[in-house]
């Protein structure tokens, strides 16, 4: 039978300060890192008990650097994990020595509440339920046993149709009507979890994004269960729901007549279908696991630490910037600039296989169009605005300034590598500031300044990749006779492609690069630290 909530699946903006909070803080076990099933390119963290067992688990999204959304009516508005009810102490002066600011503690429904927010700002409540306990106690090194989270209490779903969504609960997904306070009607499960249900009625719609819980997902039996709740809610309305395996468990789709998304998912196979009890959470997984696409995402996947393992600390600096760094860092590092539409991950599988131990550092342009990523606006396909190539050059060198200096970078150890519309900033950044850019691969690049200044170029090593089928590819000769005029010294090659990027190019950049190998290591072998 369905029976109570299986996980609670969020969003958040920073994986670091993601995994310190609830790994860090709360003491809950990492117990899945994978691809996302609907999109392998999205990491997708999963936090329980000891063995992640149904009912423990809190998962998360990672739109690494996303926009962030808005709690709301059509939302699940915050989340609350059980304690025993004699540790609210405990957790009062953990949070107020971590520097959080905890509200409470008070009380709801005659349990002890102390409520947090997360670094995303979602409402994380810290409830005392005598009698929740946990199917597989996990306790960390600076969280005793007895104060350890033991499993999820529940959820408050935002319905501007509580009636409705009640109904639903009631009828198809095992839960029960408990008491009613205010505007708040709660419901109650056979394994004892609850659901606040919050009359929302005249507050705002809810915006998906960061910082915002995706959906609740509830426990079923197994496959024929799913179906037969399908079926049910097909019956009485024309509610779309959808079927997906989703490895871990089986799941069914279901948006409530208050547009919360629901999930019912199967209690089987479990988090220890892919790894046992002493390494889960440790190992990245590709959905499809095949394994040139977990190569893939191992790299374009952002990283993170451990609490108390060495790890990068980002700085806030004028351009969204996202590193890789490789178990065995040689000192290079590869600076990367994305074409139009793409992001700051997109050159890293390419640029990892020119070189497997150089540190890649890929940053996202900041000019958009119809809301995809570029490097400056261009008005026409060859046309390009004068004044914010400028601007933009003028920002992403102090960028890079503060790059370096914030990272510890040696400048004489960095490649700069650019496609399409980024390798026309690094060609434009070549004329505007002179000496900054001292070697840099340009794939399928064209010059992009009307009336570039005459300037000193003679310590710059650049190599031009254009595509012969590419219909920007006539223009590459042109850029390479202007670099060379100013006293660069340019390498161009064509090969029998098009606008693409392509496995083609790696060979040519590996010769590049041994022709003229880069100065000894002067920088630190890890940004890590």
């Amino acid at each position: 039978m369905v029976a109570g909530i299986h996980h609670i699946t969020l969003i958040t903006r920073k994986v670091q300060a993601n995994v310190d909070f609830y790994v860090g803080f709360l003491g809950l076990r990492l117990v899945k890192r994978t691809g996302g099933f609907e999109d392998a390119t999205q990491l997708h963290l999963f936090y329980g008990d000891a063995t992640g067992s149904p009912g423990s688990l809190v998962s998360f999204l990672v739109w690494e650097d996303g926009s962030p959304g808005r709690p709301g009516i059509g939302q699940v508005g915050e989340i609350s994990l059980a304690i025993d009810p004699a540790s609210i102490g405990f957790w009062l002066t953990r949070a107020l020595s971590a520097g959080l600011k905890p509200e409470g503690p008070s009380d709801e429904f005659g349990e002890p509440v102390l409520r947090l927010k997360d670094p995303d700002g979602v409402i994380v409540k810290l409830v005392g339920a005598k009698d929740l306990q946990s199917a597989a106690p996990w306790a960390s090194d600076k969280i005793p046993q007895e104060h350890a989270v033991r499993r999820i209490r529940g959820a408050t779903l935002f319905s501007e149709t509580p009636e409705a969504t009640e109904n639903l609960l009631v009828e198809h997904l095992g839960y029960r009507p408990q008491m009613i306070k205010g505007a708040i009607s709660r419901l109650v499960s056979e394994p004892g979890d609850i659901i606040d249900i919050r009359d929302a009625r005249g507050f705002w719609t809810s915006a998906p994004g960061t910082g915002t819980v995706d959906h609740v997902a509830f426990r079923a039996s197994d496959g024929s269960e799913l179906q037969s709740v399908r079926t049910a809610l097909q019956a009485v309305n024309s509610w779309p729901t959808a079927m997906h395996d989703r490895k871990y468990f089986r799941s069914l789709y279901v948006r409530e007549p208050g547009r919360i998304l629901f999930e019912l998912a199967t209690d089987a196979p479990g988090m220890l279908v892919d790894e046992d009890e002493a390494t889960l959470g440790t190992h990245l997984f590709a959905p499809d696991d095949k394994p040139e696409r977990l190569a893939e995402l191992n790299v374009i996947l952002p990283q993170f630490s451990m609490p108390g393992e060495p790890r990068v600390i980002y700085r806030d600096l004028p351009f969204v910037h996202r590193f890789f760094t490789p178990p065995e860092p040689d000192g290079t590092v590869f600076i990367l600039l994305h074409g139009s539409g793409a992001s700051e991950t997109t050159l890293m599988p390419i640029a990892h296989k020119i070189d497997e131990q150089a540190t890649l550092l890929g940053v996202r342009g900041r000019a958009l169009e119809e809301g995809a990523p570029r490097w400056f606006r261009r008005l026409t396909p060859f046309t390009f605005d004068q004044a914010d190539i400028a601007n933009e050059a003028e920002a992403f060198a102090a960028f890079i300034d503060g790059v370096t200096h914030a990272y510890g970078l040696d400048p004489e150890r960095i490649v700069y590598i650019g496609y399409s519309n980024g390798a026309n900033l690094i060609n434009a950044m070549l004329s505007l500031h002179p000496h900054l850019i001292r070697r840099a691969v340009l794939l399928r690049s064209m010059a992009v300044l009307a009336e570039p200044p005459p300037v000193d170029m003679s310590d710059a090593d650049v190599l031009i990749i254009a595509g012969a089928n590419d219909e920007y590819g006539p223009y590459a000769q042109p850029l390479a006779e202007r670099l060379r005029a100013d006293g660069a010294t340019v390498n161009l090659q064509t090969i029998p492609h098009g606008h693409e990027l392509t496995d083609a190019d790696v060979p040519i950049i590996q010769a590049w690069l041994k022709v003229k190998p880069l100065l000894p290591v002067g920088a630190k072998a890890s940004l890590q630290g």
